[in-house]
């Protein structure tokens, strides 16, 4: 395995690339670093896509500490990864909170992006009521507890490596959970409000048993409705991970909407 680096303002960020074929960026949620697509990288690379996993800012490899975590900046982290690797136009996938990210480097450079998946991704701004708001203000400050909260959302079981990943996850979070708060923090402009100047496809992935929303299946359609052109699927028997809990049918999905933006 080799890391790569491309130099941002502010840091570097670290991504990996894998096989030959047209380009699909992955971008991981809130917390979790590159390694979230383990099971993910092997199916598309099988399928005759060249894969690059990034370490969004502050996670992972990249550097550890930025002066905003927006989801333009995300974005624009995706961007700089495709012109390092000349490989627009790529398709672009992001996990939760990079869902956001994928929207607005989409928007803002329609040459460089074939299309756009977002896997689970947040339509609006979750509002807690207070005791939950105290238990997520406690979990964005501590790796220990993020790791536990990691782990309620597989709710149709685990990765059989999961274990392991998490232990890494949280060692790797120590000293970085400033990036953890920042991907997630409310900014303007909400993707949505960019979502309208995305031409390319979009595909929205969501696990049907996702504890992130009380309806996941509607939020699903909700996100759908943002763009001019876009189809939502269900993960059967998934939670907010598709990639982890379910590879082998979002790899199918996935597979199925690259043919798309190969001929877009």
């Amino acid at each position: 395995m080799t890391v790569s680096q491309v130099a941002r303002d502010g840091g570097t960020i670290a991504y990996e690339v894998h096989g030959a074929g047209p380009l699909v960026v992955l971008a991981h949620g809130m917390g979790e670093n590159r390694a979230a697509f383990r099971h993910l990288v092997p199916l598309l690379v099988a399928a005759g896509y060249r894969v690059a996993s990034i370490d969004v800012r502050g996670h992972g490899d990249s550097s550890p500490h930025w002066p905003t975590y927006a989801p333009a900046e995300v974005g624009g982290d995706l961007l700089a990864v495709v012109r390092e690797l000349d490989g627009g136009p790529a398709t672009l996938v992001g996990s939760s909170s990079s869902g956001a990210g994928v929207v607005f480097a989409a928007a803002d450079a329609p040459e460089l992006v074939s299309g756009i998946v977002q896997l689970s991704p947040f339509v609006s701004q979750p509002k807690p009521n207070p005791v939950m708001r105290a238990l997520q203000a406690a979990v964005l400050r501590s790796p220990r507890l993020f790791g536990m909260f990691h782990r309620t959302l597989f709710p149709c079981g685990r990765p059989a490596d999961d274990a392991a990943y998490r232990k890494e996850l949280v060692a790797r979070l120590r000293g970085r959970m400033d990036a953890v708060r920042g991907v997630v923090a409310p900014v303007d402009p909400h993707w949505t409000a960019r979502a309208r100047e995305v031409r390319q496809p979009v595909l929205v992935l969501m696990g049907t048993k996702d504890p992130d929303f009380p309806d996941p299946g509607a939020e699903a359609r909700a996100a759908r409705r943002q763009f001019a052109v876009a189809e939502a699927r269900m993960i059967a028997d998934s939670g907010h991970y598709p990639h982890a809990d379910q590879p082998d049918a979002t790899a199918a999905d996935l597979v199925e909407f690259l043919a798309v933006t190969a001929r877009a």
